[in-house]
């Protein structure tokens, strides 16, 4: 058997973009809300998978810590350094500010009149903003009743969620 079939490459293989290149690349028009993320850990996952899917920008709100801190920056493995980012104390702001921008707005959530992610589709020309909540309580209502829709994730085990970092690499992917 050819034991180089299908070899993994190294990294400098990989012709990824310098933090530079990315500021300036065409980003895809989506932007990550974080509502009261407590694990610096998800936060890193976020940035991680932002930077990987030419994410616009991240609002980080609430409690959601904000970079540098090594927690963070643990798992985002630098991401902190390309991905555009800002704080906000009010999700609710923010998501109004950006609705008067002309962007969509989506609460990833159990709701009710919820659409499926299978079910939702994109419209080209538009940005949207997807608002990802806290692990123990999700979205906050107020934040849920000020979307413009509300998206779940199907998920057919017996569990409730998914790990915020995972929705968000599901979503973004999608």
């Amino acid at each position: 058997k050819n034991v180089m079939q299908n070899r993994k490459l190294k990294n400098s293989e990989l012709e990824r973009i310098s933090p530079s290149e990315f500021k300036e690349a065409d980003k895809t028009p989506l932007i990550i809300i974080l509502d009261n993320i407590r694990s610096l850990n998800n936060i890193g996952s976020v940035f991680r998978t932002a930077d990987a899917f030419l994410v616009k920008k991240i609002y980080l709100c609430g409690i959601t810590a904000k970079p540098p801190h090594k927690d963070i920056q643990k798992t985002a493995l630098g991401a902190t350094d390309s991905v555009e980012w800002e704080y906000a104390e009010s999700t609710t702001e923010v998501i109004e500010k950006l609705q008067n921008e002309g962007v969509f707005v989506a609460s990833i959530e159990q709701a009710e009149l919820s659409v499926s992610l299978e079910d939702f589709s994109l419209q080209k020309e538009m940005t949207y903003a997807v608002v990802f909540g806290n692990e123990v309580k999700g979205v906050q209502q107020k934040v849920v009743s000020a979307s413009d829709a509300v998206i779940e994730i199907p998920q057919y085990g017996t569990k409730h969620s998914l790990n915020i970092s995972v929705s968000v690499g599901v979503v973004v992917w999608d």
